[in-house]
C-alpha cells in the first residue's frame, strides 16, 4: 500500500479522485480529492485526509467531529488516476449526520455478516437484558447444547409441511450457530472460505 503513486499530472489541479468504501459492508461512503500531501498523510497516519478545494487546504476527515476514517487498504485503478480507499468509519461519514453522503444506511447486503457483528458486540459488551450475552456468560457447553437442540427441532419440523414453523426453526439454528462461531473465536468468513476452497477444488 505504501507504493501507491497515482498520476497527479493527469489533472490540471493535481487532485486525484478518492472513492471511499466501507471495508466490511462494501457501501460507498463518500468521494473526496487528494493531492500528494493528503495521500502521504493518509498513508502515514492511517486516517484519511483530503484536499479541500473550497478552503484550499489539507483536512483530515473527523478532525472536528471525531468521525475519522481509519484506513484499511488503498488501491489505484487501471488508469492510475483514481484511488479506492477501504476504510473503517468511526461514526457517521456525512456532515449531515448520515452514514454516507448519499443518505444510505451503511450496512451490507448480506445480513448474516451484519448479524455476526451484532453478536460479536454482545460478546464484547455484555448487556443484562440480552439473551445473546446471557448465552455467552453460560459458556461454550451451553451454547453447543443450544445448537444441538435447535438442529433437532429443525429436523422434526422438516418432516412436516408447516412452512412458517420450518423457517422459524431454521432461523433459530442459524442464529445459534453464529453465536457458537463467536464463542469459538471463528468468523463466518472463515467458514465461507472453506466452502469456496472446496468448490474450487471440484472445478
Amino acid at each position: 500500500m505504501e507504493n501507491i503513486s497515482p498520476d497527479f499530472e493527469k489533472y490540471a489541479d493535481r487532485l486525484v479522485p478518492a472513492i471511499v468504501q466501507d471495508y466490511e459492508s462494501g457501501k460507498v461512503l463518500m468521494l473526496g480529492f487528494m493531492n500528494e500531501e493528503a495521500l502521504q498523510l493518509t498513508l502515514t497516519n492511517k486516517r484519511v485526509s483530503f484536499f479541500s478545494r473550497s478552503k484550499n487546504s489539507i483536512w483530515t476527515k473527523g478532525e472536528t467531529s471525531g468521525n475519522f476514517l481509519e484506513l484499511i487498504s488503498m488501491a489505484s485503478d487501471c488508469d492510475n488516476d483514481t484511488l479506492l480507499l477501504k476504510v473503517k468509519p468511526v461514526g457517521p461519514v456525512c456532515h449531515t449526520g448520515t452514514d454516507t453522503c448519499w443518505a444510505e444506511i451503511n450496512e451490507g447486503d448480506q445480513f448474516l455478516f451484519t448479524l455476526e457483528q451484532i453478536i460479536a458486540d454482545r460478546k464484547q459488551h455484555p448487556a443484562n437484558d440480552s439473551y445473546t450475552s446471557s448465552l455467552f456468560a453460560k459458556g461454550i457447553n451451553k451454547i453447543a447444547q443450544k445448537v444441538g437442540e435447535e438442529a433437532i427441532e429443525l429436523v422434526i419440523e422438516a418432516k412436516d409441511d408447516n412452512r412458517s414453523l420450518f423457517l422459524g426453526e431454521a432461523a433459530d439454528l442459524l442464529f445459534h450457530y453464529l453465536i457458537l462461531l463467536q464463542a469459538k473465536g471463528f468468523s463466518l468468513s472463515e467458514v465461507t472460505n472453506v466452502l469456496k476452497q472446496r468448490h474450487a477444488e471440484k472445478k
